[in-house]
């Protein structure tokens, strides 16, 4: 009996055996299909990622907006997000695109001027000479600089040239890019539009990868995105497009190259003051005296607007340090082109505060949480 015993026994392990291995079997094809498919998936939406993010992003930063109207229409969604499509078209779209191409166009005529020895520098004013007790010699030192401008051209002729090509041929690619902009935002209306069955997708997902800090993460995002879309991106755009009305009113020159650095600055929380500065400082020696005081006192206040509308539209301190956004930014524009210039520093700030919250310890289960204070 021991004998048939032991013998039923060790042909129950080999059947469990062989039903272990057949089921992993099972499992690793099911596995290797699913990840064939995800892979396959992913390569055919590959090229749509930036226009889809960014299409996300717009529409997580301009919900509060769409909401309203919403409201003030009757719950007519359709309509509310058609006209916030339009809106960003004519507001943000159009703007863009001119700064681009400006400044693609004041790239191409610095080759060119420099090609034909046509870039002349403006002389020393008068002026200068009465502020002692340097004035002197910075007059002297302006016009020797002047002077052999035209011989430092020619000498780093060619490395000139090779750099203004490459940006030249960056801005041509953000200029392509501007379609891609064009179809996010017309993404981004029907994203308004399906945002309920977005949401609940977006949290069954995060629920059944990470439970409920999962879901957290969601909100986490969905706040961070917020933050960085109208604390960073927004205002960055208003003082751009400010910055550029004051170019074009006060015929500055290169304004559009002017304007892009602005535009990039102002994405990398420096602020447009870099440029306003010393085009106010050129200003007191080129214009008349009312022109200089005009746009001296246009431009303290769009240097210094974040200052006063970063805590208006933030909700909470930003976390993400600058470092972070201008890397994004840089990041950004190097990888996707007109898009990655706005979505870099929306996805690494992302990325930083989801980091953050996953490396803090979770909360225990029976931690009570702490009184609210009134």
């Amino acid at each position: 009996m021991h004998d048939d015993y032991y013998k039923s026994t060790a042909a129950d392990e080999v059947q469990r055996s062989h039903a272990s291995t057949d089921a992993r079997i099972s499992d690793f094809i099911r596995f290797g299909i699913i990840g064939l498919f995800a892979y396959w998936s992913f390569t055919v939406i590959a090229p749509f990622i930036s226009i889809i993010a960014w299409a996300a992003i717009l529409a997580i930063a301009l919900f509060p907006l769409f909401h309203l109207l919403s409201t003030l229409l009757g719950g007519r969604g359709v309509i509310a997000a058609t006209l916030i499509v339009v809106a960003c078209l004519v507001v943000i779209i159009a703007p863009v695109a001119a700064i681009v191409f400006s400044f693609a166009d004041a790239t191409q005529g610095f080759l060119t001027g420099m090609k034909e020895g046509t870039i002349v520098l403006p002389t020393a004013p008068q002026s200068l000479r009465d502020w002692a007790p340097f004035g002197e010699r910075l007059y002297q030192a302006w016009n020797y600089a002047v002077a052999n401008f035209a011989a430092m051209l020619k000498q780093f002729q060619g490395p000139i040239r090779e750099l203004a090509g490459v940006i030249l041929e960056r801005t041509a690619a953000f200029g392509g890019n501007v379609l891609s902009f064009i179809a996010s935002v017309l993404l981004c209306g029907f994203f308004l539009v399906a945002r309920s069955r977005l949401i609940t997708a977006v949290n069954i997902v995060a629920m059944r990868v990470g439970g409920k800090r999962g879901t957290d993460f969601v909100q986490l995002a969905g706040m961070t995105v917020r933050n960085v879309s109208r604390g960073v991106i927004g205002i960055a755009l208003l003082q751009t497009l400010l910055c550029g009305l004051l170019f074009v009113v006060f015929d500055v020159p290169a304004r559009g190259a002017l304007t892009f650095i602005v535009f990039i600055l102002c994405i990398a929380q420096i602020g447009p003051g870099l440029v306003l500065l010393p085009l106010v400082i050129w200003g007191w020696f080129t214009w008349s005296f009312s022109e200089a005081l005009l746009f001296t006192l246009l431009s303290v206040p769009v240097t210094v607007l974040d200052n006063f509308l970063k805590p208006i539209l933030i909700s909470r301190g930003l976390s993400t340090p600058m470092s972070v956004i201008l890397l994004g930014v840089i990041g950004g524009a190097l990888s996707h082109g007109l898009v990655g210039l706005f979505l870099g520093p929306v996805v690494l700030g992302v990325f930083y505060d989801l980091l953050a919250a996953w490396a803090s310890p979770a909360p225990r289960p029976d931690d009570k949480p702490a009184a609210a204070s009134v």
